[in-house]
């Protein structure tokens, strides 16, 4: 381990550099240092001047903690002085903020926030400048995206007065026409964000893959090639063989190559590393994360992340505390007060409206309800239910981990609901027993006390 100072955990300054015992660069952060991670924010106005009780209860533990950290699923200008449009490619709604939402953020107590994800660049290039700028000009830092893949990939910093934290964002669902790209020869690079593609194939049973190969092999103009015997590919879509029917995830090795060099450097110049992703894979319907995942996030943990934090199912998943790290698989949702006004056309026409009659209203709840084309709507009370995660290192490891129930009141009407507060008891045991089930198979045991999870590693 490396050398630290008893007063506050910090290694001592005769170390030019200090290593864990994996070889990462090691942890560096003061005693007592705490992060808060909450998941999305889908939120369209200023909360702190309006009335929603609890709220402030749920704020106090957000301003207790060193770096406050959510993933930013809105984009912030407005819309009377907008330069740019509504794209054709959307993430299933087009999110957009008022400015004075980046004044409020500041003011809940984040001070750090991803923005890579399927809604980033729904306004185009334009959108995606606009929402920087107001987070640039009310100090809330931000990674994830940029004027090409190096800048959207490059690790971010905020300054806490126990130690520096840097953010690595990425996402894992996203419009195809937002990934960002480098310059090559001539070519100029691309702004957006940073991506992590996935390879999807669908695993059947070996009798329906069979099946599958004598339909491809029926086609008209199929040519037969040389290749791998264990899947088919059909229609663009790549089937295999299993023992489970369902879904499977190959990470492309260049974009894994790419995020463990960026997490590598923001560790190096950081005291606390924390990874994040945007993914919603297998599908908001799935309460456990991809298959891929696990071992993905043992990576990144390996390669020097103090977190993974995983957001983009709006649901829950389970946690792992891994080497000491926690792991977190999905947040859920912390803010979904989605009073989003205005939505693209491409919206109106995708839930079989007519802007001249319907409301943005009524397009938002037609969506909320019934989901945009494969995806499940948001009707689910367990959409409206999550965590306040409070992380706390002493002597640079996990001491403890407090996990606060939140309710984004499901049964309130359309204007009033999506606005954390503290669960009651039995709504909060209720969210800390479906969270002890979804941890189990990591090995995390989360004990309740007083309508809190902790989970103390060790």
């Amino acid at each position: 381990m490396a050398k630290q100072s008893p007063e506050n955990g910090r290694n001592t300054s005769a170390q030019v550099e200090a290593y864990d015992e994996e070889g990462s660069v090691a942890t560096n952060v003061a005693n007592n240092f705490t992060m808060v991670a909450v998941g999305d924010l889908i939120v369209t106005r200023a909360l702190t001047k309006g009335h929603h009780p609890g709220l402030s209860d749920v704020l106090k533990i957000l301003h207790s903690a060193d770096v406050t950290f959510g993933n930013m699923e809105t984009n912030i200008f407005d819309i009377r002085s907008f330069d740019g449009s509504p794209q054709a490619e959307h993430g299933g709604a087009y999110h957009v903020s008022l400015p004075e939402l980046g004044p409020d953020l500041k003011a809940m107590g984040f001070n750090l926030v991803s923005y890579a994800n399927n809604h980033t660049f729904e306004w185009g290039v334009e959108g995606m400048r606009e929402t920087c700028r107001a987070l640039d000009q009310n100090g809330i830092v931000y990674a994830g995206v940029g004027e090409n893949l190096a800048q959207a990939g490059a690790a971010r910093f905020v300054e806490t007065p126990r130690g520096r934290v840097a953010l690595v964002s990425f996402a894992s669902t996203f419009t195809p026409m937002s990934r960002a790209c480098d310059p090559a020869g001539e070519a100029p690079g691309r702004p957006g964000l940073n991506s992590l593609r996935l390879d999807k194939s669908i695993v059947v049973m070996p009798e329906m893959l069979e099946n599958l190969r004598d339909t491809r092999d029926s086609l008209p103009n199929y040519r037969r090639r040389g290749g791998n015997s264990d899947q088919v590919s059909l229609s663009g879509v790549t089937f295999k063989a299993g023992e489970k029917t369902g879904y499977s995830y190959e990470p492309h090795p260049s974009d894994v190559a790419n995020i463990l060099r960026n997490l590598r450097q923001g560790k190096q110049f950081s005291d606390f590393c924390i990874a994040t992703n945007h993914g919603h894979e297998p599908g908001n319907w799935s309460q456990e994360p991809a298959d891929y995942e696990r071992q993905f996030a043992h990576r990144l943990i390996d390669a020097g992340a103090d977190s993974y934090i995983v957001h983009g199912p709006h649901q829950l998943r389970g946690i792992e505390i891994y080497k000491g790290r926690p792991i977190f698989y999905s947040l859920g949702n912390f803010i979904m007060d989605d009073l989003r006004t205005p939505v693209g056309a491409d919206m109106f026409a995708a839930y079989g409206k007519d802007p001249r009659a319907d409301t943005d209203a009524e397009v938002t709840l037609t969506e909320m309800a019934t989901g945009y084309e494969t995806a499940p709507g948001f009707s689910d009370p367990v959409f409206y239910e999550s965590i306040v995660a409070v992380s706390r290192f002493e002597q640079n490891q996990l001491a403890e981990l407090r996990l606060y129930p939140i309710e984004l009141g499901h049964s309130k009407r359309f204007a009033n609901r999506g606005v954390p507060q503290l669960a009651p008891t039995a709504q909060a045991k209720a969210i800390l027993e479906r969270l002890q089930k979804l941890s189990k198979p990591f090995g995390t045991r989360i004990v309740i006390e007083n309508d809190i999870g902790i989970i103390r590693p060790g």
